[in-house]
């Protein structure tokens, strides 16, 4: 009489753990899908940042050829150049660069050496109030219109603000977007004297 119980148990036991083996591969494989996904998640975010930092640096080179425009061009920055993305003035003040019209107030830079697949665009402003005028004009306001002191102190003692025997020079804002590939738009701005 035993061996016959002994069979009809085991029966039952295969039916059991077959069941329970399923339910444990189910949960394994959901484990495995779970950490499959975080993987992508991980890579794709570092993906995305890799190119935000290139699209960055692909901006300090655009901002280095507008210090190599204003060096070359040092004398005639007193008119618009809209081709080389120069603008005499600052215009109607800040500059929102996703709301600016960089296609028809930007000079765009090829970036043939490095083959980045990015396309800079910059645009200079001279700051200055009134466009098309010399910074020199006394009509003229611009970023480092001196201060007149009259011998009363501003905070720190009454230094001139321009140094004497040299002409005063305006600032320049340089502002460089930058569109790269997957959509990447990177914006950065610098102030040149």
């Amino acid at each position: 009489m035993k061996p016959r119980l002994l069979r009809a148990s085991r029966r039952r036991q295969h039916g059991v753990v077959l069941f329970v083996a399923l339910i444990v591969l189910i949960i394994m494989t959901l484990a495995g899908l779970a950490l499959l996904r975080q993987m992508g998640v991980g890579t794709s975010i570092a993906g995305n940042v890799a190119f935000k930092e290139n699209a960055t640096s692909v901006a300090d080179r655009g901002t280095e050829a507008a210090r190599a425009w204003l060096i070359a061009n040092s004398g005639i920055t007193a008119n618009d150049s809209t081709a080389d993305g120069y603008l005499s003035s600052w215009g109607t003040g800040a500059v929102d660069p996703a709301a600016f019209d960089w296609a028809g107030s930007s000079k765009t830079l090829t970036d043939d050496v490095a083959q980045t697949g990015n396309t800079t665009r910059i645009i200079i402003q001279r700051l200055c109030a009134t466009p098309n005028m010399s910074a020199l004009d006394p009509a003229q306001r611009c970023s480092d219109f001196p201060i007149l002191n009259a011998g009363e102190s501003h905070g720190g003692g009454s230094y001139p603000s321009v140094l004497p025997g040299t002409a005063p020079s305006p600032f320049y804002r340089v502002t460089t977007r930058v569109d790269g590939p997957r959509n990447t738009v990177s914006y950065t701005q610098v102030l040149m004297q």
